[in-house]
């Protein structure tokens, strides 16, 4: 299991706060930190507009990329501060620019939004460097997402599919988490789930689905300033996600009964025939007579009473105690 904690945007353009995520990060147990890589002058234009118009602060789209850039020189601070606290730095190009300057900073793998799914000239330098890619599928539609399979099956990256709903918070009814099950099985890769719900609960659902990925949006406070903070977790809540992702990955290992001390148990917990009553010797024996106490093995197996039924007595039986095949005719 792949847990990828997304800071995105959620540090609004401050160096400080994008370090502080890390640093909050570190005893939630995930795997990596992802950011996103936005170079304005490259990806944006005047007439690109808002999805949520929340800014006080930017006239513009382009304004607010803008301001949410980092030198090459903070981007290397920022890898640095990710691995020296043992996790993998991840970010998402939007640019060519972007993933030039990502390739400089030698990053093991590339992440793709699934805004840039019909993005063959981004696409094709990605592909053509080898590296693993992991592609968001939220705005691809099923001829679209064929189209890439068939167009970089030429190449050997390794692939993975996250499915994802394009919706700031997602509500449980567009979940569809029945989906990464349809990917695995049709495209043979390695799936998963990128989430927007603001919840836990879709992850730990997709987990127990198959997911190998699971990716979410974190922040400080739900209340935040921010497009994102709605539809992302809390660090307490990464927290109590990632040890249930654990856990659940942890019990879908083995397909087989657990053992688990189960012949002890079954002595602890099964029972024994007895009897109900005082019984003489010669007394023929009824299924009225008969008891089941703990544990199992002081007397006849239950599954075996049927046996006893006619059978005559050759002891006295006292009320409450086992009863054994000695004990018959």
């Amino acid at each position: 299991m792949y847990i990828i904690a997304e800071i995105g945007q959620a540090h609004d353009g401050s160096l400080g706060i994008a370090h502080s995520y890390i640093d909050a990060l570190k005893n939630t147990g995930v795997d990596a930190i992802k950011f996103q890589t936005h170079i304005a002058s490259a990806e944006s234009s005047e007439f690109e507009d808002f999805r949520i118009k929340f800014s006080y602060k930017d006239k513009t789209r382009f304004d607010y990329w803008k301001r949410m850039e980092f030198t090459f020189e903070e981007w290397q601070g920022i890898k640095k501060h990710c691995e020296d606290a043992r996790f993998e730095f991840l970010s998402s190009p939007f640019s060519i620019a972007a993933f030039d300057l990502l390739q400089k900073l030698d990053v093991k793998k590339f992440k793709i939004g699934s805004g840039e799914i019909n993005n063959y000239l981004l696409l094709d330098k990605i592909f053509s460097t080898g590296k693993e890619v992991i592609i968001s599928t939220g705005l691809a539609d099923e001829s679209e997402l064929e189209t890439l399979f068939n167009r970089y099956k030429k190449f050997e990256n390794k692939i993975s599919l996250l499915h994802c709903i394009t919706s700031y918070p997602s509500p449980p009814e567009l979940w569809n988490l029945n989906r990464i099950k349809y990917l695995k099985n049709k495209y043979k890769v390695k799936t998963g789930y990128s989430d927007h719900s603001g919840e836990i609960y879709s992850s730990l659902a997709a987990t127990a689905l198959g997911a190998e990925i699971i990716e979410f949006h974190i922040t400080f406070d739900k209340k935040m300033f921010g497009p994102d903070s709605p539809a992302s977790l809390t660090i307490e809540e990464v927290k109590i996600l990632v040890d249930g992702i654990r856990k659940i990955n942890l019990s879908l290992k083995n397909e087989k009964l657990a053992d688990n001390n189960i012949s002890e148990n079954k002595t602890r917990f099964g029972k024994s025939l007895s009897v109900n009553k005082n019984l003489s010797i010669g007394h023929v024996l009824s299924a009225d007579d008969l008891e089941t106490k703990k544990p199992f093995g002081k007397g006849i197996d239950p599954r075996e009473y049927d046996k006893l039924l006619g059978k005559i007595l050759k002891n006295n039986l006292s009320e409450n105690s086992f009863i054994n095949y000695s004990d018959i005719k």
